[in-house]
């Protein structure tokens, strides 16, 4: 069984999905450094160059292929869960971790979001931020388990996910 770690940007899904796999003696695999990987192109290049409807359709494909995997720790793209087929797969041999942030945390951690496409041209980024997680926070919630990050370190939040996998799921 997998753990998937959902949310929006900068919540902490990199961080803590790292650290967790290491805690949980788990593989860690994160979609979009597999998209980057696969294409030989970094995301924001591939918004540029394709679009977001492209990058989604590139999304699904490397989900198929990391949900087959198992006991790792998978970390996927903010907007992955808009597909119910993405959600699907990844339901199949994992269990969804919410990690969420309030807006101003996800301001304060994207800095000046060069690297975030969907926010990178934004002049008002909260507004956008705003909107964004008011649309995906229906999404976010059919999670299995779920952590607010925005007052918490990562180590908090990595053992906080660890208690609740070893309580519920950890043979």
């Amino acid at each position: 069984m997998n753990i998937v770690l959902i949310g929006f940007m900068a919540s902490g899904k990199t961080s803590v999905g790292k650290i967790l796999a290491a805690k949980l003696n788990m593989k860690y695999i994160d979609v979009d450094e597999t998209i980057e990987k696969n294409t030989g192109h970094n995301i924001t290049d591939i918004f540029k160059k394709h679009g977001e409807t492209v990058f989604r359709d590139m999304e699904t494909k490397a989900i198929k292929c990391v949900a087959m995997l198992d006991h790792f720790v998978i970390a996927v793209g903010g907007g992955a869960v808009m597909r119910a087929e993405n959600v699907q797969e990844l339901r199949s041999n994992g269990k969804l971790v919410y990690l969420s942030a309030s807006p101003e945390a996800i301001l304060r951690r994207i800095g000046d979001a060069k690297t975030r496409p969907l926010l990178a041209k934004e002049p008002d980024k909260m507004k956008k931020i705003k909107e964004m997680l008011a649309h995906r926070e229906p999404f976010y919630k059919e999670c299995d388990f779920h952590v607010d990050t925005t007052l918490l370190s990562i180590k908090q939040v990595v053992d906080k996910v660890a208690e609740w996998y070893a309580n519920r799921y950890k043979k």
